[in-house]
């Protein structure tokens, strides 16, 4: 049994894979009687992602969900790395390690629910957000204190990039993130 602390893997994470609904998300969707659905995204989270891709870090997200507001805001953060309808998250993920040269035991995932519960089991530090379900938090070597949507992905983007001593603000400039 790996007894490790999860702060043992921070310093080795050069990849951050997310899920959408309910990591980046509350998981709440709004539908309107046309059928649009909204979803709100946390903008200290997205500052962190900025941040991250600024730093050198490959930031991706594979999600089920085909909502391409969430590609647009996603793109504008600097992430390039984007899967919606990833109806088999391990398979994107195989393929996105193999194409990147990229080593899983270095992959931070954060997943909330049972579609990432196979993928979460193929990287180094699987995580999640305080209200994942029972499943996923069973299998997560870290659980955010914060919640879906409410700063989780910064809580382990800001953790990794301290570690790694790459969250400084540099002369006081800082990175756009809205």
């Amino acid at each position: 049994m790996d007894y490790m602390s999860y702060k043992e893997y921070l310093k080795h994470i050069t990849t951050f894979i997310f899920d959408v609904d309910g990591v980046l998300t509350d998981g709440t969707v709004k539908v309107t009687t046309e059928g649009e659905m909204f979803r709100t995204m946390n903008v200290k989270d997205g500052y962190a992602l900025k941040t991250a891709v600024e730093k050198g870090f490959k930031v991706c997200v594979i999600s089920g969900g085909t909502n391409e507001g969430v590609r647009v805001r996603l793109q504008n953060l600097g992430i390039k790395d984007i899967f919606l309808g990833a109806s088999q998250k391990t398979q994107v993920l195989e393929e996105y390690l193999k194409t990147n040269n990229l080593k899983a035991e270095n992959v931070l995932y954060m997943g909330d629910d049972l579609p990432d519960f196979k993928i979460m089991q193929e990287v180094g530090l699987p995580t999640c957000p305080q209200d994942a379900v029972p499943e996923i938090k069973a299998i997560s070597k870290y659980v955010s204190h914060k919640k879906g949507g409410k700063g989780c992905v910064r809580d382990v983007l800001e953790q990794v990039m301290k570690v790694q001593g790459k969250w400084a603000i540099t002369n006081g400039v800082s990175a756009k993130y809205d």
